[in-house]
């Protein structure tokens, strides 16, 4: 099935859809295709009045803002009602801000988890994707970990919603170019003052674009069988190119890892392997505990990977050069012109 057909005349619901990704979502599906409403449920009524300015109701029909929170059980029932498909973005995604309230990283990022998946079942939600993260791999600060277990708890809620309803899946992927708290946008902003901050020359991360992120969690979900960990193929690049393709002049100040974060990230890491499937865009992860009696692999023309296969930054085939990245970057509206200390320099065309 398209992704066209599979959303026509349907109800979407984001979670978090006042963030990056849920207002780029929400112009893919205002503007692209036909859906019956797409329903914007987040905390935040600036955010909301904000985001309204762009996608008004008078203008899209089918567009609805519902405020309320993922940890609000009650709340979400509420807005599940008559939803088809749930797109669950909603997180506290700050590593540093995680660490000092894990209280509060737990009840959003898990607690409201098993709201949405609760919820999902009890309202009789057709299909349910959630976003992840790479820091979810091999975990080593709080925000991963939560996120692990929330990848966890989706891919098992497909036992509790029943044999014969596959309601659940996940997308993990990398680093979103450009999103809000980005490195790209912080290095824009140093550059005027003639130097760049970098922790450590060597580290890498994955890099895709807002578009792309979308783009790919949309035919996931049009395709996703329940119970699968989807990974695109996306490029990495190393944290000195990017520094040399955004101010090639500035001074370089290195600063040292940050508390809680890696060299380099992983998106399917080597315990996964084993029950992990290759295709032409993407990997599979399968689920390791086979519940509700079938695997994730009816998609066809996936391969095994090895044993020992690991999709790793710093070990992807694809590695984008300074030019690559700079062609990017200018592509996306990025002004990559030079920019010395104290001058006026534009980050994006028009601004």
């Amino acid at each position: 099935m398209s992704v066209q057909s599979f959303l026509q005349n349907k109800a979407i619901l984001i979670t978090g859809g006042t963030g990056s990704l849920g207002k780029k979502l929400t112009e893919i599906l205002l503007t692209q295709y036909e859906p019956r409403r797409v329903i914007i449920f987040s905390r935040d009524e600036f955010k909301q009045f904000e985001m309204a300015q762009v996608f008004s109701p008078e203008k899209y029909h089918a567009i609805r803002y519902f405020l309320g929170d993922v940890r609000d059980k009650e709340r979400l029932h509420r807005a599940f009602h008559h939803v088809d498909y749930v797109i669950h973005a909603a997180a506290l995604k700050q590593v540093p801000a995680a660490e000092y309230n894990p209280f509060e990283a737990v009840k959003t990022n898990i607690l409201g988890a098993q709201n949405v998946i609760n919820c999902a079942i009890d309202q009789g939600v057709k299909k349910v994707i959630a976003l992840s993260t790479d820091k979810a791999a091999n975990p080593i600060n709080l925000y991963g970990a939560t996120k692990l277990c929330a990848d966890k708890l989706f891919v098992a809620g497909n036992s509790y919603a029943g044999a014969n309803q596959d309601l659940f899946s996940v997308v993990r992927y990398g680093n979103v170019i450009g999103s809000r708290g980005s490195v790209i946008p912080f290095f824009l902003e140093q550059r005027k003052k003639g130097f760049l901050p970098v922790t450590d020359s060597r580290m890498t991360r994955f890099w895709i674009t807002l578009d792309e992120s979308a783009h790919f969690v949309l035919a996931c979900l049009a395709q996703m069988e329940g119970g699968e960990i989807f990974i695109p193929k996306i490029p990495s690049m190393n944290i000195m190119a990017l520094a040399k393709a955004l101010a090639p002049k500035a001074k370089i100040k290195f600063t040292g890892i940050r508390p809680g974060e890696k060299l380099h990230e992983v998106l399917l890491p080597p315990s996964d392997a084993r029950h992990s499937l290759e295709f032409d865009k993407f990997f599979i992860i399968e689920p390791e505990f086979d519940f509700w009696g079938h695997r994730a692999s009816k998609l066809t023309g996936g391969k095994t990977v090895s044993e020992d296969f690991e999709y790793n930054s710093l070990t992807n085939p694809h590695m984008l050069s300074v030019d690559d990245m700079r062609k990017k970057l200018i592509s996306l509206g990025y002004d990559l012109g030079d920019c010395r200390p104290n001058a006026k320099c534009k980050t994006r065309k028009g601004t």
